[in-house]
Parts: structure tokens; sequence; C-alpha cells
């Protein structure tokens, strides 16, 4: 269905290819997982599918792109519109209408589809996607996961041969995405569709991919079964480094092959004592105190009357269902938002009433449409204006940037680097204010596994110095890795709040892989079983900046399954605060 032929693309003044002679060949009815670092190429492989690499974007191809046999270099987009469907990484750039069910009908407008044909594919495809209710909604009022779906849905009403999705989880909560997942298997199954996914958040994928491709980051490509290219990979899930540390062959690739293994594991750890949870010792009065908070759009109440206290030194993780009012009270407690009602007081003051420059050094907040914080020219631009209306040293936002996302060509236009790239250099700009309150509304959307280790360590230190931050997300991974307090939000209202282990593990949504492993023992992450199942590693030389320690074998493995590759690197709870 796809071949790729000896591809070469380089884009206009770049100073080497952004893939290298690419060989692929994808059959029709696979479901295919592109992987790979933030900023590998995965967007560029994506878009070389349908020609929009390089007739949109410019550049040069060398080779050839065949899709059912056509060559994207011969025929322009719009004559793959009836072949191949796009969902990209910012749903709300790519709609064109005004509501959800306009804007499902509208891509079969464009391909002549009758009215009787239309109104039945949209219809199921409200179903299909779990989006009916919103069918008369403005697409600007809703969330972000929800503009997700129906983004989803508008490529899936054409019904295209090919499906090209970008990040197409990134802003759904777990069992969204899961809905999501099985809806695009059944397509694969059932109807013989071509899926391409490129997805940072592998845990999620996966298990359903029958080809992964990875981008190791030298601009060629590998690809294979995926238990086969994840067993050398740089990058891999937290069931995938759990099968390594464990030694377990082959390696699972779903929490359900990895508890059919875990048995001697859970013996193992029966006795052990995981790391204890983070508590606010000392700590008597909050930095951010939020009273009966109300917020409300026209006749939706979105945030419904609740209390809110964030303690210094503390990590806290929002969590809940898309549309549960996450967003909404992050944009009311940081003051540019509506607020029908409530008080929010930040040492003192309120953030909604005190001047910008002012508000700012009170409360920072990273939006989920990152990119509409930046408006220069290049990405040094946007750094050295940040470390002036911060008032830091030079160099800071620029130094911070390169600790979350390193080597992004400050040459560029901030819209010109990848959705992950573009989100680091929108954190850099914020964290450098240093702000004692700061809100992340889902911070790791398009950030690899390494990326988001760096960034725990970026947002430790900020509790570390004393701020307390708070991540509305959907990344579970993360918020076991980081979070000190998890609070479940639904319609509105705050369900449960808590510490991180007693919130995430009873709960089958929101635990992480590990906890769903070794259940019902409390262990969250890898890194806190490979402190305890080999606390004495052999020394190993200083990581390589970019791809951590490699592996080596480990005289020690878990009875009974051999030898295991080195773990990832635990947190660092020593690092130096700014």
């Amino acid at each position: 269905m796809i071949k790729f032929r000896d591809v070469t693309i380089t884009y206009s003044d770049a100073p080497a290819p952004a893939l290298r002679n690419v060989e692929l060949s994808i059959p029709e009815g696979e479901l295919c997982l592109v992987v790979g670092r933030t900023g590998a190429g995965k967007s560029t492989l994506l878009g070389a599918i349908n020609g929009l690499v390089p007739h949109f974007t410019g550049g040069t191809l060398r080779g050839s792109v065949l899709v059912d046999g056509v060559d994207t270099r011969t025929r322009p987009p719009r004559e793959f519109a009836h072949l191949v469907g796009v969902v990209g990484q910012d749903p709300l750039a790519g709609f064109v209408t005004d509501t959800v069910e306009e804007e499902l009908a509208y891509g079969m407008e464009q391909l002549a589809v009758s009215s009787a044909v239309m109104r039945k594919r949209v219809e199921e495809t409200l179903d299909l996607l779990g989006i009916a209710e919103l069918r008369h909604r403005p697409l600007r009022t809703l969330s972000g996961g929800q503009q997700q779906r129906v983004a989803i849905g508008s490529v899936l009403t054409a019904h295209p041969r090919v499906l090209v999705l970008d990040e197409p989880t990134s802003a759904l909560d777990p069992t969204a995405a899961e809905d999501v997942l099985a809806a695009i298997t059944r397509l694969v199954h059932d109807l013989g569709i071509t899926a391409i996914v490129a997805e940072h958040r592998m845990e999620r994928v996966v298990q359903y991919a029958d080809r992964l491709v990875h981008l190791p980051g030298d601009r060629t490509v590998r690809d294979g079964p995926p238990a086969e290219i994840l067993a050398t990979c740089d990058i891999a899930p937290p069931v995938v480094e759990l099968g390594r540390l464990a030694g377990w062959s082959p390696l699972p690739l779903s929490v359900r092959d990895a508890r059919r293994l875990a048995p001697p594991l859970r013996a193992l750890l029966a006795d052990r004592t995981p790391p204890a949870a983070r508590t606010a010792v000392g700590v008597a009065e909050p930095l951010l105190s939020a009273r009966r908070m109300i917020v409300r759009y026209g006749d939706v109440i979105a945030v419904r009357g609740l209390d809110l206290d964030l303690f210094p030194g503390r990590v806290t993780a929002l969590m809940g269902r898309n549309g549960s009012g996450k967003s909404s009270l992050l944009w009311a407690l940081q003051g540019s938002g509506p607020r029908q009602g409530g008080t929010v007081d930040v040492a003192g003051e309120d953030p909604g009433k005190a001047a910008p420059h002012r508000a700012r050094g009170l409360v920072g907040l990273v939006p989920q449409s990152s990119g509409d914080l930046l408006y220069l020219e290049t990405v040094d631009a946007e750094c050295v204006q940040a470390d002036r209306e911060s008032g830091v040293e030079p160099g800071s936002c620029r130094s911070l940037l390169d600790r979350i996302a390193p080597g992004i060509d400050g040459a560029l236009h901030p819209r010109d680097v990848s959705e992950g790239q573009r989100l680091a250099l929108v954190l850099a700009i914020q964290l450098v204010a240093a702000p004692r309150v700061v809100l992340l509304d889902e911070p790791t959307r398009g950030l690899d596994y390494h990326a988001k280790r760096r960034f725990a360590r970026v947002v430790r230190e900020l509790a570390d110095a004393g701020a307390t931050v708070v991540l509305a997300t959907h990344d579970v991974e993360f918020v076991a890795q980081v979070a000190d307090r998890v609070v479940v939000m639904a319609e509105g209202d705050i369900v449960a709040d808590g510490p991180t282990p007693d919130v995430v593990v009873s709960s089958p949504a929101f635990a992480p892989q590990v906890a769903k492993i070794v259940a019902p023992l409390p262990w969250l992450t890898v890194a806190d079983l490979a402190a305890v199942l080999d606390p004495d590693p052999d020394p190993l030389p200083p990581p390589d900046p970019e791809t951590g320690p490699g592996p080596v074998p480990n005289p020690d493995p878990i009875p009974g399954t051999g030898p295991y590759p080195a773990p990832i690197p635990a947190r660092d709870e020593e690092a130096t605060t700014r």
C-alpha cells in the first residue's frame, strides 16, 4: 500500500536532510506505529505519505513515495484526499467549520458524497467516537481531548484507505484513548484500512501495532515486528523497560502479557517497601488558596464551587476525563480565564486583579495550545525576550530549553519546529520567570520518554526550590514518575484527592503500567523497582547526554529469568535547585 524507495528529504536552507535513504514498505491492512525522539523526523515521514512534504512544506524529495501505486511526486496533495486521511498534532489548526456536525460533514462535501450517505456516516462516526452529545457544540468551546476526537472523526467520515495520525491520543484521557484506538484497530481488522500512527505514549499503542518504525535520530529508519525493534530501541514504554529489567523473553508489549510473566517478580517484591510518598512536612500555609471557584460557559458549568490549596514544594497532578474542567480551573487560577465566582489568593494577592507583569511572577501558565504564546521570528529571539521580561541573566531561557529538549536550532521560526520542541520552548519561557505557582496544561504532549525524564527533573527542581507545580495531564506514566499528590476531577468538582500511590494504584483508568503488572503491590515506576532489585549496580561510564546509559549485562537477575539490561536512571532526588 505504501512504499518509500530510497527517500531523502531536505528542507530549504537545512544543513542536513530530515530523512536519509529511507526504504520502507507497509502492506495493506496494517497498523504501523512510528516512534522516535522529539524532532527525529516523524512528522516529515508522515507528511510525505500524502505529498504535503514537499509540495506544501517546500524542500527537496529524492527517491519516490508510492501510495496504492500512485507517486506523490507527480500528483498534488488534493488528489490524495480520497485515499489518505491525515490528522495532525494540533486539531484546532485543521478545523474549517464552526460546529462538530459541520466539521464531520465538510470533508465529504468536498468529495461530492451524496447527502444520504453523508448523514449515515456522520451518525456512525458520532457513535464510534462517543461524541454524539457534542453534535451541535461550537468547536472552540470543546476541550482539547474532545477536539482531538472530532478531528479524527472528520477524517474517518471520508472512508480513506490510509489513515495517518500524528499523536492521536496525546490529548485524550486513558479511557477515551482506548476507545479511539479500539475504533482504529477495528477499521484496520474489519475494513483493511492501513493506519500509520506516530505516538510518543507508546504504552497506549504498541500492543495494537503490527509493525514498528523507529527513527533513531540519525535520519535513517528501522522497521520490523514491535518486540524485535524494541529489544534494542533507545525508547520504550514502561512494560518493555520492566521486561528488560526482569530479563523476560520475548519482551511483553501489553500489561496482560507482562502479568503472565510477573509471579516471580511479585514474590520477590512481597517483602520490599516501595519509596515513601513525599509529604508536606512542616508546611502550614498554602502558596495558593482557592475557595468556591465557579466557571461557567453559557449554560455549561465547567467548575462547580470547588476549594483547592496548593502547598510549596509539592507537585500536584490534576487528572480526570476530557471535559471534566481541568483546563478551566487552571485558567481561572491564573487569572486570565473566566471566573464567575470564588476567590484566589497567592501571597495576599489575586492574580486576576494584578498587573500583567506582577501576575506572571505570581502564577505561570503553559496552556494546551502552547504556540499561542510565541510571536517572534526565531527560537533565540523568544529566549532573549523571555530573559528580558523575567529579569534574569542572559542565556537563562536557552539553557533551560537545552535541558528540556536539547539541539533545537535557534535560528528556526518557532512554527517550523516539531510540536514537542515548540512545547519545550514555551515551557522554558514560562519557567525561566520562576513563579511561585506553576500551572502546566498537558505539558508532556509531543515529548519523548527521554525529554519527559529531563522535564521531570526540572519540575522537581522547581518544587525543591519552594514552588508549587500543578500538572493537568492524562499522562499517567509521567504522573507516577513526578507527582506527589493527585487530584481527580469529574463534572467540575473534585472526586479524589490524596498521595499519588493512594489515588492511582486503585484506579483502573489512572494506574501506570508497573502498578497494573505488580498489583496489588503499590509500586509505580520501573526506576523504583530498579533501585530495589539492583541497589549496587556495577559502575558505569558517564552516560551520553543524548541517549543515556546503554544496556549492560547484570549479574544478579530476578530468580529464574536470566540477565537483563541496566535500568533507566532513577529520578534525581538531589537535583540542584535554582
